[in-house]
Order: C-alpha cells, then sequence, then structure tokens
C-alpha cells in the first residue's frame, strides 16, 4: 500500500479510532518487503495489553496523531502476532482480511512481448 506517512513521525504518537476515541499509542511501523513503503503500525492499546496491527491506508496522520478509519472494537481484536518481529505474508494475508481492506496489486511485471504471429494461420505465409 502506498501511503504518504513518515514512519519516524509516528513512533511515540496517540492513535485514535473512526470516532476520534484514543485506542493508544503507535509502538512500531512495520515497511512492505516489496516495496519499502511503510505498512503496518503495532499500537499499543494499554499498558499490560498488547500491541494491535492497524493499517496505515486507510489511516491518516492528523496533528493530533494517527486517525485510524475504523472501529476501536475491530482494531482491539487484530490478530496478534507480537511485536518485534518481521510479518509473514500469511500474517500480513490475514491483517487485510481482518480489516475487510483489498489485497495490494503486485509489483507490475513488464508486459510480454507483442505476439506476432497472433491472427495468422498456421503455415501460411505472410
Amino acid at each position: 500500500m502506498q501511503t504518504d506517512i513518515e514512519p519516524r513521525n509516528l513512533i511515540g504518537r496517540k492513535a485514535f479510532d473512526c470516532d476520534g476515541t484514543k485506542i493508544g499509542t503507535v509502538d512500531e511501523v512495520y515497511l512492505d518487503d516489496a516495496t519499502g513503503e511503510p505498512e503496518w503500525a503495532a499500537v499499543r492499546t494499554g499498558l499490560f495489553t498488547r500491541d494491535a496491527f492497524v493499517p496505515l491506508e486507510p489511516s491518516r496522520l492528523a496533528d493530533e496523531g494517527l486517525r485510524v478509519p475504523f472501529a476501536r472494537a475491530l482494531i482491539r481484536q487484530a490478530p496478534d502476532f507480537g511485536v518485534g518481529r518481521h510479518l509473514s505474508p500469511e500474517q500480513e494475508l490475514q491483517l487485510y482480511h481482518h480489516y475487510g481492506l483489498d489485497l495490494p496489486a503486485p509489483e507490475s511485471a513488464p508486459p510480454p512481448p507483442p505476439d506476432r504471429d497472433f491472427g495468422r494461420i498456421a503455415g501460411s505465409e505472410g
């Protein structure tokens, strides 16, 4: 997912749900393996609770902190993978499904060369 959020500006910032209720503080930012773009944030949801992963797209950075367009209950029910470790593709897939997000498009490969024989009848010349 493409986002214009700078990871260093997120760590330690407050995170808010779709209603403007504080859900916690951003602990870590996870980058996409293929693009190096920020994709997920781990938000500490309380003093003795776990971190919840939230998508950085479609979230927005506002003056008061990170605005996550999902309900607090949904965020708190996100799969728990622990922090400080790499997110596997399977774990990311679980997060996409949890939030009902479309999967990112695969990296675009160059188009195949044109098929010069397309439309010609086998065995015919020219």
